[in-house]
């Protein structure tokens, strides 16, 4: 079977609008959480979210004519500033690749208007088009394989990359721009997830967001978006590209539960990540670090845990466990792109992002959450959980590639 590996990476946040400033940040400490501004929060009870700054507007425009950005929304723009980078940062030279071989598949949930835009009342059909974002990426660089969208809610963009994976292996493509995007800080969105009782609703930004604490109450909306270029080893070494690490397996799985809670004690999650290193033909004492889903809710938490222990056994202990969702909110469609991309700058830089605002440890939560500061570790495998309302999962592997 062909090897996959990761040759470039492109990331929007709120704690950075580049891939470089978001693993700075990642690794400081950063916090992007913030007093909402960009709608009115007086019908809210969740006032804080992880918003992105007007710095993206720079790093999408280089990439991005301003007509074409025109029929857009800010999601599809996230999406698009990450997908530019990306595609910059792999050094692939169009003018001799063959863009019949290149794939795009996008994780968008939602396009989601903001208030302004819905009163310019322009391009709105265009707008609506959740396939718009992996279309204008298509349409930019010439890739002319497999082009679509796909929503699995929360593992939309690990989806995405698993897809990815697949269409190289089976050698319909040689490289895939994958990833994910996610703007949902809107009236509708906010109100939703509270009435569903899964925001937190501490107004401290600091403190809003806790994985794995004792006082967690609930995630915290992020945006941004998140690409990686998935590349045949082959296609790779023959254009000597920079391979940053192999995408060694991944899974794609529902539980067929319920709509909105996990499996009781985390069997579907147990299962997402037993497939995917299964997948990898990596075994679990392999494993050296796991970039949780960890959203900061009372039951995703517990039973992450309960599953890691589940797969992992008397290893779960000496794994590095954290939860990039404190730093940077829960980005939705996004999240497993950049989550991802964390594991890959782990592996590269031997740093472990930290788990901000791990105060009070809860006693049913016993893993090593790498707990308010980066850590340096030597990490050969590394893998990010993405688990989603419907029940969606995914797990995908990344290894050190030593070519």
């Amino acid at each position: 079977m062909r090897k996959v590996v990761i040759t470039g990476m492109g990331a929007v946040t709120s704690i950075g609008a580049t891939m470089p400033d978001f693993w700075n940040g990642l690794i400081t400490g950063k916090c992007g959480m913030k007093k909402i501004e960009r709608i009115s929060v007086e019908e809210h009870d969740t006032t804080v979210a992880a918003e992105v700054d007007e710095a993206y507007n720079t790093e999408v425009s280089k990439y991005w004519k301003k007509r074409q950005l025109g029929s857009t929304t800010a999601t599809t723009r996230f999406g698009l500033a990450s997908a530019g980078e990306a595609v910059a940062d792999c050094g692939v030279d169009m003018e001799t690749y063959d863009g019949s071989k290149v794939g795009v598949i996008f994780g968008v949930i939602d396009t989601v208007y903001e208030d302004a835009e819905l009163e310019k009342k322009n391009n709105l059909t265009l707008k609506k088009m959740p396939n718009g974002l992996p279309a204008l990426i298509a349409l930019k660089y010439g890739f002319q394989g497999p082009n679509f969208s796909l929503s699995t809610a929360c593992a939309s963009s690990a989806y995405a990359i698993t897809l990815g994976k697949q269409l190289i292996e089976s050698g319909i493509c040689d490289m895939v721009v994958a990833g994910g995007t996610s703007g949902a800080v809107s009236h509708d969105t906010i109100t939703g997830f509270n009435q569903l009782l899964a925001m937190s609703v501490n107004p401290d930004p600091e403190t809003a967001s806790r994985p794995f604490t004792k006082n967690r109450d609930g995630f915290i909306m992020g945006e941004g978006g998140g690409t990686v270029i998935l590349e045949s080893e082959e296609s790779a070494k023959k254009r000597g590209a920079r391979i940053y690490c192999e995408l060694a397996g991944a899974s794609a799985t529902c539980e067929a539960f319920n709509l909105t809670a996990p499996q009781t004690d985390g069997i579907g999650m147990a299962i997402s990540m037993r497939e995917a290193l299964e997948n990898a033909g990596i075994a679990p004492e392999e494993v050296n670090y796991i970039n949780a889903h960890g959203t900061s809710t009372s039951l995703n938490d517990l039973y992450e845990t309960k599953a890691i222990h589940e797969v992992f056994g008397d290893n779960a202990e000496k794994l590095a466990v954290s939860s990039i969702k404190a730093a940077i909110g829960h980005t939705l469609g996004a999240c497993g792109a950049l989550e991802g991309i964390a594991c890959v700058k782990a592996i590269e830089t031997g740093i472990l992002p930290p788990t901000i605002h791990y105060d009070e440890p809860d006693e049913e939560l016993d893993l090593d959450y790498v707990p308010n500061e980066a850590r340096e570790a030597e990490v050969n495998v590394a893998i990010s959980n993405s688990f989603g309302f419907g029940g969606h999962n995914s797990t995908l592997v990344f290894r050190r590639y030593n070519g």
